[in-house]
């Protein structure tokens, strides 16, 4: 997956350090595992999932590890209400920093009634690969970038810390399948965003984007592919090593 997502990255190391380089992946289409999550999750999620229309859901989750003030936990909360648009959200009871439970506002859950489902923890990987959501609200950790870009879902970045910052710049200026909130603190922000990825002009391209990027990633898993390829080649480099 590095040989497409980071090509020209890939080839200024490989001319640096001339080591042999095995660009394979991504591991969780190669070896698929039931569950990977430390957190149990709500699979109930699904079948709500299944009764909504083809892209129409957001999906709205910060990982495991990254929380938000009270602050723009409400914001979030009213920019999902305001943008009209269906969405299933994870909030851990752990989300808001310092606080082990955090009130939705008043009048949150009338307004958005049906249309939302929030959840502590769901099956990520299913619940992108779920035809009915259109787009990604991600901390952009790799696993949950990559997970995306696999599925062919568009993401709206909000990025905590480490290389969360990077993957959302590839996110929105190099790879341009994803959005910057321009202030998380502000619901009216929050809400063309979200109207922006779901229902613009913008989004249609970027979901045309990442599906290209998706249709490469599974051409280079199949046999002759790259990603089949360089797994081969680093088996029989290891083994080289057992011959001698």
């Amino acid at each position: 997956m590095a040989d497409i997502l980071e090509h020209s990255a890939l080839l200024v190391l490989q001319q640096h350090y001339k080591v042999p380089f095995f660009p394979i992946g991504p591991f969780h289409k190669m070896a698929t595992a039931t569950s990977t999550s430390f957190l149990e999750e709500d699979r109930s999620c699904i079948a709500r999932l299944d009764k909504q229309a083809s892209n129409s859901v957001l999906y709205i989750s910060l990982g495991s590890i990254a929380c938000v003030d009270e602050e723009e936990m409400t914001e979030t909360a009213w920019g999902l209400a305001n943008s009209g648009i269906p969405f299933l959200w994870v909030v851990r009871s752990d989300s808001v920093n310092e606080k082990q439970h955090w009130h939705f506002p008043e009048g949150f859950r009338a307004l958005v009634g049906e249309r939302g489902l929030i959840v502590k923890w769901a099956p990520q990987k299913e619940v992108l690969a779920h035809r009915a959501v259109g787009g990604f609200w991600s901390h952009c950790g790799w696993n949950s970038t990559f997970e995306s870009i696999c599925e062919g879902v568009p993401m709206i970045c909000r990025p905590h810390f480490g290389d969360q910052l990077m993957n959302a710049r590839y996110l929105t200026y190099v790879w341009k399948v994803g959005l910057n909130i321009e202030n998380v603190l502000d619901r009216e922000s929050m809400e063309t965003t979200i109207r922006r990825l779901m229902l613009g002009i913008e989004g249609k391209e970027m979901r045309k984007r990442i599906l290209d990027i998706k249709e490469k990633v599974e051409a280079g898993m199949l046999k002759g592919g790259s990603a089949y390829e360089s797994l081969n080649d680093l088996t029989e480099f290891i083994t080289s090593f057992l011959a001698g």
